[in-house]
């Protein structure tokens, strides 16, 4: 009956103890990771594709060493000792929301910052709203533009009352959202 006991509660740990390494694995690939600049240079081929250009910079299309595609934002110099931009980084980190893209990694290599987001396939949302020629319009249903909007509202209201940390997004445009799959 000892005996029993003794492998009965080594084994119950062994599956406690594996459950915690499967749960920091997936935490650990949740985090958000830190990429040199060098690292950046390579996963966007030395910036060759550009998917878009705002006020804080341009968005390169970029791939992970795992042929996973990714937005990389190479934002404009920054001011100040880095602290908003490390506090920004930590609060996109703990977003994880269907309807809100993810932060898969950041680039603090001195002065050169970066945000490493997933990519989505589809255009910019203002591409299929502002079509720039004919061939480019693409007409969408009411229930497409009501699922698009209904989308964005989820999302939104996630940043502003779901997280743990609430993120008021004053900045909203079409330019901004891409539409699912």
């Amino acid at each position: 009956m000892a005996f029993y006991e003794c492998y009965s509660s080594s084994k119950i740990e062994r599956e406690n103890q594996a459950r915690v390494e499967k749960f920091l694995e997936d935490y650990r690939d949740r985090r958000p990771t830190r990429y040199t600049y060098a690292d950046i240079k390579k996963i966007t081929n030395q910036f060759q594709e550009i998917l878009g250009e705002g006020a804080y910079g341009i968005v390169y299309k970029g791939t992970l060493s795992n042929e996973i595609h990714v937005a990389v934002k190479i934002l404009n110099d920054s001011e100040g000792n880095g602290e908003e931009f490390i506090n920004e980084v930590a609060a996109m980190g703990k977003i994880h929301h269907v309807n809100v893209v993810r932060l898969v990694g950041f680039c603090a290599d001195g002065v050169r910052r970066a945000l490493v987001f997933e990519y989505l396939p589809n255009q910019s949302l203002d591409k299929l709203i502002f079509p720039t020629s004919f061939k480019d319009n693409i007409t969408l249903t009411w229930k497409k533009l009501h699922d698009i909007a209904m989308g964005i509202a989820k999302g939104l209201e996630y940043l502003h009352q779901g997280c743990d940390q609430q993120i008021l997004h004053f900045d909203i445009k079409p330019q901004k959202y891409s539409v699912r799959p």
